[in-house]
Parts: C-alpha cells; structure tokens; sequence
C-alpha cells in the first residue's frame, strides 16, 4: 500500500517545482531567474533551509520509495475545476500577505506573479481529471477539493496546501471541516461534517458512531488505503505527500501555531484511529503517522533554530562589555528565543497526543498492516527527529514487535533498526536497548522464517558490530551463518564475515614486515582457522581420545559441500577465497617444519621451489585447517571455472589455460603428499576433472599426462573407501572423453583392468572351490576391496568382454570368480558382507551391460542366439541367487545382503518385464526374446521383505525421540504446581503410542545415510510396480505407513495413485482398487487400534490422498473421469463391515478405551465420499443401518464418543439431499408429520439446510430418559444428563432421519409424550450449560444412553408414525436457539 512502483517521472513534475517554491534552495530550480526570487524569498531562512530540505527529501524517499520522485518536471498540474475556482480568487487577492508573514518586502512583487502561472496550469490539468469517473468507480463523492487533489496524479499538492492555509486564516471552521471531510473521504465515506461540528470536540464520538452505522449498511465499502483498483494506485504516496506539504507550510507561515487546525485534527482522527470500522481504523492511523512525521521535521528544524540562536545570543553577551546594556540585536535573539521555546512546547505536546492516543494503541492493533504502518512510521521518526525519538522508552516499542507473527511487521521493525544505529552520535544513549534485545535479533538471524527479515537483521547485527557492542560469542554465532543453506543469507553475512577475516589477518601479522605474499598466506591460514573454529560443533561431538589427525579427516568429511557453500558465498569478500594461486602454493608447503623464513617477497614465486622455503608461525597449518583448506582450493578452482566459463570469448580460454598449467605442476605433488590420506585424496582426486586435458598435447607435456594417469590409478589401486573410488572412477571418465589422447587412453585402461584381473586371481589365491573355502580376514578385506573397485568401474564402463575373457581357458573369468564368491552368501559371514553386496552389484551391472548390446532377434546370426543363450543363462543363475538371498528361506544372510540381492532382485525384473516389451511407438524391444514374470508367491515375499524393512526403519526413527508428554517434564523438573500434568500425560504416552514423532530432529549424518539406503529399497519396489513387473494390489504395504516415516517416504502415494487410477478407469480393474484402498486403510488404522501411532490424523491424511484415486478432476475441480460407482459403494462397505465387527467386539470384551478409538474409523470414510452420488449413499447408508443392527449396537445421539459416526451419516444425508431437492426430500419424508419443521422455517432456509434441520425432532429419542429421574432424592443430578442431551439439536442433525429403525423407535405410545413435552421445555434454558468431562464420564454416559433407549424401545416397537404432540416441543426449542442466536 505504501510502496508505489511504476509511476512514470513527469506526473510529480508540478509538486516538485511546487515544493522548491518554499523548501528548496535556489541551486535545485531549473531556472535562473526563479533561483534569484526565492534567493530573495528566503533571505531570513538560509540558517535553517538545509535542515527543511534534508528532512522534506527524506521523507519523500521513504514514503514514495520511487527513483523518478526527486526530479524536476515541466508538466502542468490537474486540479479540479469546481474546487478550483474559488481557490484562484483567493491566490490573487491574498498574494501579499503570506510573504509579510516571512517577514520581507521583497515577495511582494514576484507573488502576484506567481499566481497566474499557477491558476494556468490548474486549469490545464482539470481537462484530464474527471471527477465522474472517480465517482462511478469508487462509489466516493468527489466534493472534497483536497481528496480530489490527491486522487489528481497531475494536481499540484503544494498550492493546494497554500490554498487550504489562506482559507484557514479567512473560515477557520469552514477549512477545519474540509480537512475532517476530506479524512472520512480517505475512509470510503460519504458522510460530512460542517463548520460546527468540527469544533464541537465533545461531540466526536457521537459523530462517529452515526458515521460508523452508516457504513456498516454499505456491503463493500471501497476502502482506498487497501483497495486495488489502479485508480488508488498512488493513493498513499499522495496523502502522504499532502500532510507533509500541509505541515510544513502551517509551520513556514505559523498557522501551524496560531490555529486550531492541529487540535482539531487529532481530537478527530484519535477517536477515529479506535473505531471498529477497520477502514476508519486504519486510515486514521496513517493520517496521524504522517501528521506525527511531519512534525518531527518541523520540531527538528525548530531544534536547529533553537541551537543558532542560541549560539547567537552566547557571542553577542561575549562581545557585550560587562557594564553595558543590552544592545538591541541581543533583546530581538532574547524575544526570537523566546518564540523559539514557545513553538518547541508547542510541538512537543503535539507530538506526545499522537504518540499516547494513536501509536500506543494501534501498534498492537490486529491487523498486521496497521501495526506495520506504526513500525514503519517510529522509523521514520528515529530519523527525522533522533533527539526526541532514539529513547528507551519509544526503542521498546520497535523490540517488542521484533516477536510479531506477521513477516511485514517484524520487517518494517528490522528496517527501522536499521536507520537507529546509522546515527552514530546516538549510539551511547541505547547500549541497554541492544543488550537486551540482541539475543531476539541473533534467533531472527538463525531461524525466522523469511528470508528477507533474516538478510535485514543481518544487516543491523553488522551495523551493531561496528560500533563494538556484540560479544565474541555472538559474532560466532552470526559467523556460522556462512554455512546456511540459503544463498541469500551466506551472501548477506559474507561482508560481516569479511571483516572478521581482516582483523584476525591483522593481529597474526602483528609487529611483522612481510611482503604481499606474507600477507596471502597469512589470509589462507586465518581462512582456514575461522572455518574450523565456526563448525566447532560437530568438532566437539567426536570422540576426545581421537588425535588431531583423527578429527581433522572426520570433520573434512563432515563438512564437505559446506565448504563450497562458504567458499561462494565469500568470493567477493574474502582474497584467500578467490586466490586459488596462493592456496596452491600454501598446501604445498611442509606444514611439519620448524624455522623462520627470510624475505618472502625477494623468494622465488614459483611452485617448485615453494616447498624448499621453511614455513612461518604465521601461516602454519594444523592438520584440521589443511583438510578444510585442501577443500576450500577444490572450492575456488571450481568457482574459476564457472566463471571463466562465463567470461569473454578468448578471456576463459587464457583463465583455464592458466588453471591448467598451474595444476599440471602442482597436482602431482599434491598426490605424492596426500597419497596415504584418503580423505584427502579423496579431495585431490576432485581436481583433475577441472583441467582442460588438451593443453598436454598443445604442451606436448605426453609424459606428464601418463604420470598423471599412473597417478590415479595408483589411488584407484591402493584405497577402497567409496569417497576415493568415486573420484577416481570421475577422474578416468573425464580422462577418456578426450578423443585427442585416444592412444594413450585405450593403453592406460587396459592397464588398469589387466590389474585389477590380477588382483581379483591374487585375492583368491589359486583356490578351486571358492564356495566354501576359507579365507582369513586379509584376503577378505582383499576380496571386498576388488569387487568394490570393479563395481566402481563397471558402473560407468562395458566391461563385458572383461568380464568373460578366460584367456582361452587358461583361467577362470572374473563373472565365473565373483559368482563363485557371491555364492558364499549362503554362510551368512559378518565380515564377507560388504564382498557379497559389491559382488552382487557387479553381477547385475554386467546383465544390464549386456543386455544393452542384445541383438535384434528378427536378424539373429548363430553368434547373436548363443549370445542371447548365455545372457540367459548368466541371468537365470543370479536370479536364483537373488532370490533365495532377498526373500528365501535363509535366515542368516546378513542384511546389507539382503537389500542388494532385493534391489537386484527388482531391477532384474523390471528390466525383462513381459508388460514391457514394446516401445511407444510399437517396436519390439530386444528384452522380448527373454521375458521374465515374478510368481506370486515371491511377489507376497517381496511385500512382506518392504513390510520388514519399515518396521526397521520405523525403529530406528523411534531412537532418541523424546515423547511430546515427556518434553515439559525433562526440561523443567523445579516446578510443583505444573508437574502433575505432564506426568499424566506421559504416563498416557507411554501405553499409547510408540509411534515415532517424526518432527524437527536434528540431521546427522548417520541418520541421513539411513534414510537414504532406506528409501533407495522403497524406490526399487515402487519402481517395479509402476512398471508392472509387481502387482499394484502390493502397494498397500506402503500406502498403510502413510504419514509415519517421513516427507520422502509420502511421496510414494502420488505414484500409487496414479498406477490405482490407470487400473480402476482405464483397464477396468476396479477390483484391484478396492482391494488395495480397503487393505491399506485397515492396516493404517489397525497401527492406531494397537498403539502404534498416535491418533488418527495419518489415516484420514491416507484417506484423503486415497479418494483420489476414485476421480479424475480438471479445470476449476470439473470431472474428467470417475470410477465405476459399484466399486466406490464396495469399498465402503468393505470399510464399514470390517469396524463394525471390530466394535462389536470391543462392545463385547467391555474395552471402552479400544472401542472409542475405533469409532474414530468413521473419521476415516468421510473423505472417501467425495465421489458418491446420491444413489450410492443411500446404499452406503442402508448398509450402515444394516452392519449395526447386525451387531446389535445402539448409537446413542447424545454421546460425544459416537460424534464421528454421525458426522459420516451426516454427510451421506447430504449427499442425498443434494440431487433429491432440499424442499422434496423434506416433503416425502415429513408427511407424516406437519408439524416436524414450520413452514417458516422450510421457506428461509436454503434448499439443503431442511435436509439437516429436518433430524432435530427425533434426536431427542433418549429423552424418555427423565422419566427415570424421578426416584433420586435430588434434582441435581439429573443436570449432568439434560446438559450432556441438551446441544445435540444444533449439533448431531443427521442421525435419526438416516436410520429408519432409530425413527421407528422414537414413535413411542402417547403416555410418553407428555414427559418428552415436559423435559424439553424444562431442559431448554440449560442448553448452554455444556461442560466437558472425562473419558470415564463420557463412558458413563453412554452407557445410560444405551439402557434408557433399549427400555424407550421396548415401548414404542408398536408405532412407527410420528405424532405431532411429539414434535411439537422440538419446533419450539429450535424457535427458541434462534431467538438466543440473535
């Protein structure tokens, strides 16, 4: 509302030239005669006319916040016509006066010509302002000359003001009411007040009230702060521009003090600011803001005054000798500062009525753009009037909305910080206020969660930081912040972060002469150290009996892709992040040596010798800062790449020429020093990709490039950690793409398998039952380290002919020795588990390698069918495998085994799907010819292998998640009077619900390992039964633990969902739908009848998603497609048989606690009716009747227990209501009776409202029930009951119309009427009186509803026709809610 964007330059041409006329100096006019006359104009006002126009330009910048706003124009303004007219009069006649007022003869020639040029333009621009169109489309009277200049882009707001000030002085009260009218205009109100009115202060309030009860009778009243139309697109600018012009000229020409225009003013817009009427309240309110911040300006500039003259009067006493009198310059500054002092009382009670009647209230209003409009004005006035303002008692205001709930309050409050602590000579007077309100501004930083507001209140810590009140501690904290997921944030603190990064370069180099590479490497090491130091945490979580050494590697793992993230973040900021020359040449010193260096800046610069110069105390390394340094130059070498790559054409080839040279001399001696570290190899073996491997050949550097292949191999050779045979397999690819190399490629790769050949037959040592022999720990950790370089390799590389190549019988293939390992499986050894998962990968990469080069069968030679024979039999003989060892009978296959051989298992099989043989465009696939089908028996396996692996998981999340009823009383165990509560509830806890609360855990990294080889097993199944090679029926076993494992495992549903859809309205398979959405449903809430989850949220979430899959929607919710209604109502009957036998049961066993809960399974269908139809609902509902009368259960209508099955019931009489007609339905059902509903009622109530309505009279059925109370002593406990019955009219509706054996019991004989009569009316008066109770109670209760209704039933089984005796109390209670309603 306050931002207003777009406005093209030349519509504020006229109220600039305008403002220039009384604020400006004579150097801003675009004219130069105009400068000479308001040269002369301002004579006796140079003193203060810098103050006028600082202040006037910043408030224009912060309220309009428009680029185009501070310029001079030339276009003509646009006032209206009407109003016009007699203003023009007014200018001609009264154009001398304002300058005597000025106190100087010389304005009184230029202002009669100033008149006319004005009256020209206004009459110009009325041409292209219609007051009728504003009219028409703002529903406002456009008799308020001051709106309408406002509403007039081209009106000229200062002689508007100018003109608003000579009538003031002429009709006081007549101009007064123009300013009230033109505010209840600013409203969206019609109303006026007139010359009396606005005077009669007593009477406000009153006024008001009218003003107020007119509006209401508007149905949407335009409001223009809030309003959209393009016409008040620069509403708020304008009205902001107009107080201000109107307050400053009040006080250049002191109407400001001589009139009650002010008193007037806020005596009115502080009763409107606390209206109920949102548009008074708000408009108000910002009338009153830009009042107090004009003000603020005038009461700076009068400070200003007050100062000068003060100086004045000081050096006329000193010059006045000691016996003289008075000269009469010093009596006229004596007299000017006595003026002075009266305007300054002036404005400050001015300025404290706005601040106590206005901001003190509305700062906390409700709505959060009036509490933003107040934030954003005590911003405004910290900066225009910072004497007054920058106090405790006003700072606490903008703290104690730094905790609001809306994003635009707590900004407006960060950006008004903002402009505090830009005045620097304020900065002792609010030291308390930081203290206290620093620990809010660090958790904003941290945690809130808008991005904006986190960027800002960074800013405002490093404003705080620079005049020194943060603590070390604090600066830490702000400093972790360069590790944030977010970009804009690490950007944010990269400049604070900067500036930490010097003063830590300083002190190392203090009382040092070095030279500029002295200098770089002590940046490198203070880089290094400030990295470390800030991820300290996850430093102190490891073990303390670990050396340096230990923790260094562990926490270079840890931090990994953080690193990166500070390194982009700090580019601009921090040299040692962007000089990746520098950081080269740092790891490559001998951090281990001791000595001093001489002249660095006189040492040769050169890589090679780098490393002979001993290092300095300066920039020596720990073993910690060179792993997080060795990743920061991985960092910044990517960082040169992306941008050269975005440099000029010729520039990014010179910059990755240069990045390469660099690394072909130091990259080897980076191997030769980290060769025996793998976690920084690992990040070595990250460099090579980024070199341009061309530049060996232009070089011709072909030794180097072999060293360089010998290199990786070495550590491909050497080391079995994943990280390191990832970055080298990442390495080789890079290395063969280049097609320049080919020779020396080809040559080093076959090199490379040859070796790992000989390592695979050295590992196995000539052995010939591999199977079953037996190996010692070495020669399994051999074993497990060649199947894990092999399947590194094979997963980017066809390495068929590798894998089978014999050497002509002489030796045994690598498929033949790696399958004869993988048999090994079967004996169930720990420590030969990760030997058999890698084997198994490489076993199944070979199949799809190969399978990838199978023939076309249509042109199959002899050698094409035996290469299509042996891929069969290879296949068929790892299934076997994978079979036995994923879902077979073996027990003690260990479990990573287990999920390889699965996951295998699943790809294998979605592969060679028999569904899959054809492309979209209908070739035959060459995967035809051997076409595999998973039996269902291994199918049922398979889901029970899912079901076993989510239960795991299940656990593992349930490790170390503190129950919710447990957390208040681990964290504060002191307190006595609240300790009971959380005991109870924990003890509830504990026998309910084991379910684990997947809520704001920390992320370690452990646990996102497990997430990660967790939801790799559900991909793998959810892909096989997308691709069909797993029957959908099958998903239920994930669709059941919807809601429980985590957002990653929920995504699965919408793939479910979709295969649901495609098999129930494309292939005509609505069995298949019913089975798995009534499977999945009762396993979901079967886990909430046996505790395992709390509460039934996750089943009507599942519910929900699950309904989907009955209906197709497109545009604006139409439907596309729908399922066969059949399967829809089997479903629910499915649904429905299935509870009601499991609350029988319950019912029968007397477990209330378990039947209550399985109650809320009604809670479960509603969702699902979405795609019922009338006709389908009456059959749910006759199947509901059926069910119940089956199990011989009673629903009592008063008890809460059952509220969710009559909310079901509810919803299906609604359904059938809807294609029935509301007024039909009610006519075919209440024939029988007519007094069931008045026809007042059925006629002003919508057509599916007598639907709902219609059950009130038999919900009463239990009320025979006081014919029991009698026999007690007392009549107090019959209350609890008529209480507990009483709010089921207006509540349960639906219940007793839908079940037409509940109708025919309520027709019970005519001796029981009167004592329904009776109750009713007795009971109604206490229908408020409702209490909530306990379980128990509520047990209770129902149980006494069930007896009183079996004994009502026993009477009334004769008659099934409703008398209107018996409805008659029922439409006289439903009178009488409504009478208490309104």
């Amino acid at each position: 509302m306050t931002d207003v964007e777009g406005s093209p330059a030349k519509r504020r041409s006229q109220r600039e030239r305008k403002q220039v006329k009384p604020f400006l100096t004579g150097s801003q006019s675009p004219n130069k005669r105009k400068r000479i006359e308001e040269q002369e104009d301002h004579v006796d006002a140079q003193d203060m006319g810098d103050a006028e126009v600082e202040a006037d330009v910043e408030e224009d910048a912060g309220e309009v916040e428009d680029a185009d706003d501070d310029e001079p124009e030339t276009r003509p303004a646009k006032r209206k016509g009407k109003a016009a007219a007699p203003r023009k009069q007014k200018v001609k006649a009264k154009g001398p006066p304002p300058p005597k007022k000025l106190r100087t003869t010389k304005n009184a020639a230029p202002k009669p010509q100033k008149a006319p040029k004005v009256t020209k333009r206004k009459v110009k621009a009325n041409g292209d302002f219609d007051a009728d169109k504003l009219v028409s489309e703002t529903k406002i009277s456009s008799d308020n000359p001051l709106f309408n200049a406002v509403m007039n882009p081209s009106a000229a707001l200062q002689s508007t003001a100018e003109d608003f000030l000579d009538s003031l002085s002429q009709s006081p009260g007549a101009t007064q009411a123009e300013l009230i009218n033109f505010i209840l205009r600013a409203c969206g109100c019609n109303d006026s007040v007139d010359a009396d009115e606005v005077l009669d202060y007593d009477g406000v309030v009153d006024s008001l009230d009218n003003f107020t009860e007119g509006l209401k009778q508007e149905n949407s009243p335009i409001y223009p702060l809030t309003s959209k139309l393009p016409i008040f697109k620069r509403f708020r600018a304008s009205l902001s521009e107009l107080i201000s012009r109107l307050i400053l000229s009040a006080a250049d020409v002191g109407a400001l003090y001589t009139t009650d225009m002010i008193t007037t003013l806020q005596t009115w817009v502080v009763a409107m600011s606390s209206s109920q009427i949102r548009a008074f309240r708000h408009t108000a309110t910002a009338v009153a803001l830009e009042v107090e911040t004009a003000l603020c300006q005038v009461a700076a500039a009068v400070e200003k005054e007050a100062e000068i003259v003060g100086r004045q009067r000081e050096g006329e006493r000193k010059r006045r000798a000691a016996n003289k009198a008075q000269s009469v310059r010093e009596k006229d500054l004596d007299g000017k500062a006595s003026e002075v002092r009266k305007r300054r009382t002036a404005l400050a009670e001015y300025l404290k009525e706005i601040v106590d009647g206005v901001f003190v209230h509305r700062y906390r209003d409700l709505d959060p753009h009036i509490r933003a409009e107040c934030v954003r004005a005590m911003g405004h006035w910290f900066t225009h009037y910072p004497a007054h303002f920058l106090d405790a008692s006003y700072l606490r205001y903008v703290g104690w909305v730094l905790s609001d709930s809306a994003t635009p309050v707590r900004l407006e409050a960060v950006r008004a910080l903002s402009s505090v602590y830009a005045q620097a000579e304020y900065i002792s007077g609010i030291t308390n206020f930081t203290a206290r309100f620093k620990p809010r501004l660090l958790e904003m930083a941290a945690r809130d969660t808008e991005l904006a507001v986190r960027t800002a209140v960074l800013g405002v810590l490093g404003a705080i930081d620079q005049h020194g009140l943060l603590e070390d501690e604090e600066r830490e904290q702000m400093c972790q912040l360069v590790f944030d997921g977010e970009a804009r944030v690490r950007k944010a603190v990269a400049g604070f972060v900067g500036g930490v990064w010097n003063e830590l370069v300083e002190e190392r180099l203090a009382g040092r002469k070095v030279g500029e590479k002295g200098k770089e490497r002590a940046g490198a090491k203070a880089l290094a150290m400030l990295l470390v130091r800030w991820d300290r945490e996850r430093t102190d979580e490891e073990d303390g009996s670990q050396d340096d050494t230990q923790k260094g590697v562990t926490m270079s793992t840890d931090i990994k892709g953080r690193t990166a993230l500070a390194v982009d973040a700090l580019w601009d900021q921090v040299d040692a992040a962007s000089g990746w020359e520098g950081l080269l040449e740092m790891l490559l010193l001998d951090h281990s040596a001791g000595g001093n260096e001489e002249d660095l800046d006189g040492a040769d610069d050169s890589i090679a010798t780098s490393t002979k110069n001993t290092v300095d105390e300066a920039w020596r390394l720990t073993e910690i800062e060179e792993s997080v340094l060795l990743e920061v130059l991985v960092a910044s070498l990517r960082r040169a790449r992306v941008l050269a790559g975005s440099a000029k054409k010729g520039e990014d080839e010179t910059l990755l020429s240069d990045l390469t040279r660099a690394l072909i001399k130091g990259l080897p001696r980076l191997f030769i020093k980290y060769q025996t570290d793998a976690n920084r190899i690992a990040n070595v073996l990250l460099i090579p990709p980024l070199m341009t491997t061309e530049l060996y050949l232009e070089m011709r550097m072909m030794t180097a490039y072999a060293n360089l292949w010998d290199d990786i191999t070495k550590q491909f050779l050497s080391h079995s950690t994943q990280s390191v045979l990832t970055s080298a397999v990442a390495c080789i690819t890079h290395l063969l793409s280049c097609p320049s190399l080919s020779n020396t490629n080809s040559t080093k790769i076959l090199e490379l398998e040859d070796e790992l050949a000989a390592q695979l037959r050295d590992a196995v040592g000539g052995r010939q039952e591999i199977e079953v022999a037996g190996f010692n720990e070495d020669e399994v950790l051999a074993l497990g380290a060649v199947c894990a370089r092999v399947c590194a390799l094979i997963g980017t590389r066809d390495m068929c002919g590798w894998m089978e190549e014999s050497e002509g019988g002489k030796q045994s293939c690598v498929w033949d020795i790696i399958s004869a390992l993988v048999e090994r499986g079967r004996l169930g050894y720990r420590e030969e588990e990760r030997m058999i998962e890698q084997g198994l990968q490489v076993l199944g990469l070979h199949i799809m390698w190969k399978t990838r080069n199978l023939p076309d069968t249509k042109e199959a030679t002899p050698d094409d069918e035996k290469y299509t024979e042996t891929l069969r039999e290879q296949r068929d003989s790892l299934l076997e495998k994978l079979v036995e060892y994923a879902v077979g009978t073996q027990s003690n296959t260990a479990e990573a085994v287990k999920r390889a051989a699965f996951q295998n298992l699943m790809t294998l099989h979605i592969l060679f799907c028999a569904e899959r043989t054809t492309t979209p465009d209908g070739r035959v696939l060459p995967t035809a010819a051997l076409p595999l089908e998973l039996d269902d028996e291994v199918q049922y396996r398979c889901a029970g292998f899912i079901q076993a692996a989510i239960e795991q998981y299940a656990e593992v999340l349930e490790e170390g998640v503190v129950p919710e009823e447990e957390e208040p009383h681990s964290e504060s165990g002191e307190s006595s009077g609240e300790e009971n509560i959380p005991a109870k509830g924990t003890k509830k806890g504990k026998a309910k619900a084991k379910s684990p609360v997947v809520k704001e855990q920390p992320l370690t990294r452990s646990r996102l390992e497990q997430e990660y080889v967790f939801m790799g097993t559900i991909s793998t199944f959810l892909r096989a039964i997308r691709a069909g090679a797993v029957h959908v029926r099958h998903s239920a076993v994930l669709l059941a633990h919807y809601g429980r494992l985590g957002p990653a495992f929920d995504l699965c549903t919408k793939v479910i969902i979709d295969s649901l859809r495609e098999e129930g309205m494309y292939r005509e398979n609505g069995d298949i739908v019913v089975e798995v959405v009534t499977q999945a449903l009762k396993e979901s809430f079967t886990l909430v009848l046996d505790s395992v989850v709390r509460g039934e949220d996750r089943a009507v979430a599942l519910a929900k998603q699950l309904g989907q899959s009955f209906i197709i929607r497109g545009a604006q919710l139409s439907v596309v497609k729908r399922l066969d209604s059949q399967y829809i109502v089997q479903t629910h009957t499915n649904l429905l048989t299935w509870i009601v036998k499991r609350i029988g049961t319950y019912e029968a066993a007397k477990n209330k606690k378990a039947r209550k809960t399985a109650i809320l399974f009604f809670k479960v269908l509603q969702p699902l009716l979405a795609a019922v139809d009338s006709r389908d609902a009456l059959k749910i509902k006759a199947h509901v009747d059926q069910v119940l009368a089956q199990a011989k259960i009673e629903v009592p209508p008063s008890s809460k227990i059952w509220e969710p099955q009559r909310a079901y019931e509810k919803k299906l009489s609604s359904i059938m209501a809807k294609d029935k007609g509301g007024a039909k339905g009610k006519k075919a059902k209440g024939a029988k009776s007519a007094a069931m509903v008045t026809s007042d009622e059925s006629e002003s109530e919508p057509e599916p409202q007598p639907a709902e309505e219609e059950p009130r009279a038999p919900r009463l059925r239990p009320k025979p029930r006081p014919v029991r109370r009698p026999p007690p002593p007392t009549a107090v406990q019959s209350e609890p009951e008529a209480s507990d019955q009483e709010p089921e009219p207006e509540d349960e509706q639906a219940t007793p119309r839908n079940r037409p054996r509940s109708q025919a019991t309520y027709g019970s004989s005519p001796t029981k009427t009167p004592s329904v009569s009776k109750v009713s009316n007795g009971v109604t008066p206490r229908s408020t009186r409702k209490r909530r109770r306990t379980d128990e109670g509520e047990d209770e209760d129902e149980d006494a509803g069930e007896k009183s209704e079996v004994e009502v039933n026993g009477d009334a089984n004769a008659s099934v026709d409703e008398t209107p005796q018996q409805e008659s109390p029922v439409a006289e209670i439903l009178f009488r809610r409504k009478r208490a309603r309104h």
